[in-house]
């Protein structure tokens, strides 16, 4: 049957727009979009070696993570976003309560990334690890006179010890878990004990705090593992170290960077290829070591400083416990004076 050019035309418009319409289908090369709180010289070099790889053009959008998640809020089922990235298990656990994530069934992310770096409805997963644990001079400390973060709560550490803001959604997350182990009341003991034995006011950053130990303000100090990786790479000689807390009982508490598929994502597959790409061997070291962290797939190894730092035994409840009780966590920092 022949068709006039003009029919043909009329044809191949209507296809287009038909094509327009449906939802999840895209015209000419795949693309997806990310939002991301983790900060872009992390992140760019992974999006343009993956774009060599595959094809896939990556657009991405960085803010902070409260502005990044209104932001999804506000656009809804308009959103561009395929993916979103953030830090700390306590804000990507807010996102999934606000139905900003779907639930991915991945195959591949549950071989690659132990279940308690994950949602337990596979909803966000955590892509790189870090962890929080307990500095201290070397100059002033011995090693043997530390045990746990319990254990900075005691009169040994009055007018000694250092702290990050409670505003720091890092120790929220800390607290949180404290109260996920021990319950209301005993972390809120040990809460008032460390405020107690504060030589300072909390400080604004985890660089700060070290600084400040350096100075001679204070002996000890709970920090990200990263920071003091950082401050190694300006000064090797710095006189502090790190010490693994509560190894005979519970481990290191652990926090993670990591990324769930939006609820409205246009490319839904490609985001979860992307994802599994990033908790792969190949990717591992790529996503975790420039940010001096350790990658979360239990086949890879960490880049050489940070394995220098030694090995420890991590805090393995599930990280979803930080969300779930980071308000709780919130209110008892604040009955018990931690500012």
């Amino acid at each position: 049957m022949l068709h006039s050019k003009k029919t043909i035309q009329i044809l191949v418009f209507g296809a287009l727009t038909l094509l327009l319409l449906l939802p999840n289908v895209s015209i000419g090369a795949e693309e997806l979009i990310v939002y991301s709180a983790r900060k872009e010289h992390l992140i760019k070099p992974l999006f343009e070696l993956y774009t060599r790889k595959t094809g896939v053009e990556i657009k991405y959008v960085t803010d902070k993570a409260g502005s990044l998640m209104q932001r999804l809020k506000a656009e809804g089922k308009n959103t561009r976003a395929d993916l979103l990235l953030t830090v700390d298990a306590g804000n990507l656990w807010h996102a999934a309560e606000e139905d900003l994530l779907r639930p991915v069934d991945s195959a591949v992310l549950k071989k690659n990334i132990p279940s308690h770096l994950r949602d337990p409805e596979n909803r966000w997963f955590g892509l790189s690890e870090r962890a929080r644990t307990i500095v201290y001079s070397t100059a002033r400390v011995k090693p043997e006179e530390l045990s746990s973060y319990e254990a900075l709560a005691d009169s040994q550490w009055n007018d000694r010890l250092l702290l990050r803001t409670s505003k720091k959604v890092y120790n929220q997350s800390l607290v949180a878990m404290l109260i996920a182990e021990h319950g209301r009341e005993k972390t809120e003991e040990i809460i008032k004990g460390w405020v107690a034995n504060l030589s300072a006011q909390p400080f604004s950053s985890d660089s700060k705090l070290m600084e400040a130990i350096i100075a001679g303000q204070g002996d000890v100090g709970i920090v990200n593992t990263y920071y003091f990786g950082r401050l190694l790479k300006k000064n090797p000689d710095v006189k502090l170290a790190l010490f693994w807390p509560s190894q005979d009982t519970s481990g290191v508490h652990v926090n993670v960077s990591g990324g769930g598929v939006t609820k409205y994502a246009k490319n839904p597959t490609a985001a979860i290829h992307l994802l599994e790409w990033f908790s792969s061997t190949e990717a591992q070291n790529l996503f975790a070591d420039a940010n001096m962290e350790y990658p979360v797939n239990p086949q890879v190894k960490p880049a050489p400083e940070v394995a220098a730092w030694g090995e420890f035994k991590a805090n393995t409840m599930n990280l979803a416990k930080a969300g779930e009780l980071q308000a709780e966590a919130i209110m008892l920092m604040d009955r018990a004076g931690y500012r």
